[in-house]
């Protein structure tokens, strides 16, 4: 079980309404971690507190886009007063699809701001005040869409990519302050998110991992960064950074344009 003197008494959830973010709440809680969800759903997102609560720990919830120019302001707010142990940043699914030169551009925005711009910004606050408690842990939640390029999703691929970069320099520079970071690479999810995708997600063969898995093992291997993959992915993502690289492109595309009601 997590160690709730290191990482507690109080964690911030990024995304903390459903899915994986959900999956995290519940475990933290039954740890005795005290919890700040934030999301922009207020439905799914008092839900999850409701749940929390009734594991015995305090959560407060905000109901927040993490695109808005103060959003690190209003959560400042709430959690100023706090002592943040845990960052885990699970906003920044990919919930829109489409070839990229067709497009909207504005939906692509948000995507990589949400996955790398708010990323960023939640991380330079909470990684620096656990720098200087010198304990605390950061969990980045990542894809195993940013080892490889993947038709109409290209760009959330792409910022995915960039996420696992971040987290490997991130984790040289504060894991000697003994703050740990990992980023935790699940494959396809059982979530809402990836539902609202549109694909397939009863095609014959296809493996979907448990939100409440992927939270277990991110909270189990924390203190081992930088990077985690989830159990059965390795071997893809071994086999995804490799070459040669159009010969692994056309043959994860064509598995990707069966699981798609897109293409």
């Amino acid at each position: 079980m997590i160690d709730k003197n290191y990482y507690g008494p109080w964690a911030v959830i990024a995304g903390g309404s459903e899915g994986v973010g959900s999956a995290y709440a519940r475990q933290l809680a039954t740890a005795g971690i005290n919890l700040v969800l934030l999301a922009r759903k207020s439905g799914p997102l008092e839900e999850t507190a409701s749940e929390a609560r009734a594991l015995g720990v305090e959560v407060t919830t905000l109901e927040l886009d993490l695109l808005d120019d103060d959003a690190l302001d209003h959560l400042r707010a709430v959690t100023d007063p706090l002592d943040v142990g845990l960052l885990v940043f699970n906003a920044g699914a990919g919930s829109y699809a489409s070839e990229f030169v067709s497009s909207d551009l504005a939906a692509v925005q948000r995507t990589i701001d949400l996955n790398i711009k708010s990323q960023l910004a939640l991380t330079h606050h909470f990684g620096g005040r656990m720098k200087e408690r010198g304990s605390g842990g950061i969990i980045l939640m990542g894809s195993i869409s940013g080892y490889l390029g993947t038709e109409h999703i290209s760009f959330y691929a792409a910022a995915k990519a960039f996420g696992r970069i971040f987290a490997e320099g991130l984790w040289l520079e504060l894991a000697p302050l003994g703050v740990h970071v990992l980023e935790v690479i699940p494959g396809a999810t059982r979530t809402p998110a990836l539902g609202r995708l549109g694909l397939n997600l009863d095609m014959p063969g296809l493996v979907l991992a448990d939100p409440e898995d992927v939270a277990r093992e991110g909270l189990e291997h924390l203190d081992q960064g930088p990077i985690w993959i989830t159990t059965g992915h390795f071997e893809t993502a071994q086999k995804q950074s490799g070459f040669d690289r159009s010969a692994l492109l056309l043959e994860a595309a064509e598995r990707f344009r069966k699981m798609s009601s897109a293409t």
